[in-house]
């Protein structure tokens, strides 16, 4: 262990002095493609699917409402969010809020950490009747100034542009990588830049830092949403998801692309043809017909080679083509791949099935895969709903009891009434089954003996709302009471189903 050099410092300089590059080639893997592309989809697809819908949740009984109320009013609640929720209220006019999700989430994984100002229009557009607006910030954006002066805002010149630095502030606080905190430690504010640090675009802007407040001081609500999961006491910023596994990932893709090319080349060489003749210019013959071929000067295609698939190719005098391996990919690639998506999977905590999408054990092996990666799953969507989701819609319920669309007593008297007012859960997508048969009837099962509900099952085996699949059921219940019924018994009373087998 002797060789083994390590160094540990504050969170703020392990972190914050790697962050940039740990940042670089966290989005490069990612844009690679392979294990890398995989483990980020596998979250936004399992931890979000289309995004998490607001269901109300209230207390009835401590707001004094009957249950009849509560549900009238849930309703409502539900309706006039996704109102807002499904217009474009980013800054860029593109996104709705499921696409904020979205992207939140994404930049978490890739960066650490991801926020969002929360800001409002000048006056409500098109069919959305709410002025509350999401301006989604990326990380690089949240960096420290050169310096700081009295002002609420910093402008510099070009050259004073920097990043990660660390400055006490005449107060007692600090900004620590962006992050401005008091003499306690406790988040104050956020420096966000007009743009990012590394950035080449031309502009003839100076770079300019704003200083935000982390909350609203009348109404208390957030002004930045930042989302961000330290492992550390005290860490203000994030480490991406990938950071583990960075080293690893990177030289697996080297690997496969070795083998990968190394197969297509020797697949060029389908047979050699040795002349007695003079020497060739040409070593391996046109290959590739004219058309295709690279164009190059003739020093050039000399000291050159191209090559094509099925070619024969013709080799002058003394000329000769030896392969060191020709066998690729070799025989251990899959298993050394498995293994190494087996490692991969464990530091990201995803079985490696589910990250490579393949599942070809036993049911029960398959089954506690699938359980295995849904608790992490379902870990970061309570995290990234309580952090992110359930902000946005008390912000969004403040404005919408202010303006009177919602009715709410008690709201912005009785921090209690406001807090049992905005009650709530966020519903995603299922985990989905292995076998169907068996997931139902063992959540029949757990609802006949009191260890679950309708409304937890119904989510959990499809993502859908029990209550409003009974409303659903029920108007259909009626529209069949209107069909004359056939002379078949129902199967309930051992009528006999589509194949004729009796029940």
């Amino acid at each position: 262990m002797q060789g083994w050099k390590s160094t540990s410092r504050s969170p703020q300089e392990d972190v914050g002095e790697n962050l940039s590059l740990l940042r670089e080639r966290s989005r490069d893997l990612y844009m690679g493609g392979g294990l890398a592309t995989s483990a980020i989809k596998k979250n936004q697809s399992n931890v979000l699917g289309s995004g998490l819908e607001l269901k109300c949740q209230l207390n009835y009984r401590m707001l004094g409402l009957t249950p009849e109320q509560a549900k009238e009013w849930e309703e409502r609640t539900e309706f006039e969010f996704k109102l807002w929720a499904e217009s474009k209220v980013d800054n860029t006019g593109l996104n709705d809020f499921y696409d904020a999700q979205r992207i939140m989430l994404t930049g978490w994984l890739l960066n650490g950490d991801s926020l969002s100002v929360t800001k409002y229009a000048d006056r409500p557009e098109g069919m959305n009747p709410y002025r509350l607006r999401l301006h989604l910030i990326e990380a690089d954006r949240l960096n420290t100034p050169a310096s700081v002066s009295s002002n609420t805002s910093a402008v510099f010149g070009v050259s004073d542009f920097s990043v990660n630095e660390y400055i006490e502030l005449p107060n007692g606080g600090k900004i620590q990588n962006g992050v401005e905190t008091d003499e306690n430690g406790k988040v104050v504010a956020f420096w966000i830049s007009n743009r990012y640090p590394n950035s080449l675009l031309p502009t003839r802007k100076t770079i300019e830092w704003a200083r935000v407040e982390a909350y609203n001081p009348v109404s208390g609500l957030p002004n930045v949403l930042f989302i961000m999961d330290p492992e550390r006491a005290e860490q203000y910023r994030g480490v991406p998801y990938l950071s583990p596994v960075i080293e690893q990932l990177k030289q697996i893709s080297r690997y496969t692309e070795a083998e990968i090319a190394a197969a297509i080349i020797n697949s060029f060489f389908t047979a050699f043809i040795t002349t007695e003749g003079d020497k060739n210019d040409l070593p391996f013959g046109d290959a590739i017909p004219e058309e295709d071929q690279t164009s190059l000067s003739p020093e050039e295609r000399i000291a050159s080679y191209e090559m094509g698939p099925g070619t024969m190719n013709v080799l002058g005098p003394g000329e000769n083509v030896q392969f060191g391996d020709p066998k690729h990919p070799v025989a251990g690639f899959e298993a050394f791949t498995k293994a190494m998506a087996q490692l991969v999977g464990a530091a990201l905590d995803i079985p490696y099935e589910m990250l490579l999408g393949v599942f070809n054990s036993s049911y029960s092996a398959s089954r506690a895969a699938l359980l295995q990666a849904w608790r992490p799953f379902r870990d970061r969507r309570d995290w990234f709903a309580h952090d992110f989701c359930q902000p946005v819609y008390e912000t969004w319920l403040f404005e919408a009891v202010a303006t009177g669309r919602i009715q709410a007593p008690g709201f912005f008297t009785d921090p209690i009434k406001r807090k049992l007012w905005s009650q709530a859960i966020w519903i995603g997508p299922s985990p989905g089954q292995i076998d169907p048969t068996k997931e139902v009837q063992a959540a029949v099962m757990r609802i006949n003996n009191g260890f679950s509900t309708h409304e937890r099952e119904t989510a959990e085996l499809t993502g859908m709302d029990w209550d409003t699949n009974i409303e659903v059921l029920k108007r259909e219940w009626e529209a069949l009471q209107g069909i004359p019924q056939s002379t078949a018994k129902p199967l309930s009373e051992g009528g006999e189903n589509r194949n004729g087998a009796q029940t």
